[in-house]
């Protein structure tokens, strides 16, 4: 009895903590790819990043955008990741020993990394320059496809992983079955003598 009610406080925690662990992962990556634009242009933050919501550039307008866009990717991603068959994929084994010798946290840090230029690839690339153009906003004034812009998306997707890692209960991701194993893993063998020894 005890047992299940440990079980069922785990996935309470876990449920929580994706959102928390998204949100401030996301906020913190986005003020640091913001922190990068702010050195290379700051109008880019100013005047680009309102111009995509037809805004005039007026105070904090520009970063209190950017930050929400940051706070709703790191929802999505915390949503993502949080679910279980990405999270057995996560810790499914590979022919790779360096992978396989990684542990949660730095596998959930590489899955926001490539969730960063996943981001960059859909969001500036493809969707931002359309919207602009569609909306009558003319051309952006900054170059999207910049490497600036893919430096600070990487280091978004990177913050964003490795906050979310430390916020979120990522130990539970360690037993959860990976989707592609047809063999019994280890987790499992050991939850089926648990259940056997009760």
């Amino acid at each position: 009895m005890s047992n299940q009610s440990n079980t069922a406080e785990t996935k309470k925690r876990g449920t929580t903590n994706w959102i928390l662990g998204g949100a401030i992962g996301g906020v913190v990556g986005s003020l640091t790819f913001g922190l990068v634009l702010w050195v290379v242009d700051p109008t880019i933050i100013t005047e680009t990043v309102p111009a995509v919501y037809g805004v005039e550039p007026m105070g904090t307008a520009g970063w209190i955008f950017h930050l929400l866009h940051g706070l709703i990717l790191g929802l999505i991603f915390g949503f993502i990741i949080s679910r279980k068959p990405v999270q057995g994929s996560l810790m499914t084994s590979t022919d790779m020993d360096a992978l396989d010798g990684l542990g949660t946290g730095p596998r959930v840090t590489l899955a926001g990394f490539v969730y960063g230029l996943a981001v960059w690839a859909l969001l500036p690339l493809a969707l931002i320059p359309v919207r602009l153009a569609v909306g009558g906003f003319g051309e952006p004034g900054f170059p999207f496809f910049a490497f600036e812009s893919l430096v600070g998306h990487a280091l978004y997707g990177l913050f964003l992983g490795s906050i979310f890692a430390v916020v979120t209960e990522t130990s539970v991701a360690e037993t959860v079955d990976s989707p592609f194993d047809e063999t019994e893993t280890p987790s499992r063998r050991e939850r089926e003598r648990e259940q056997n020894d009760s």
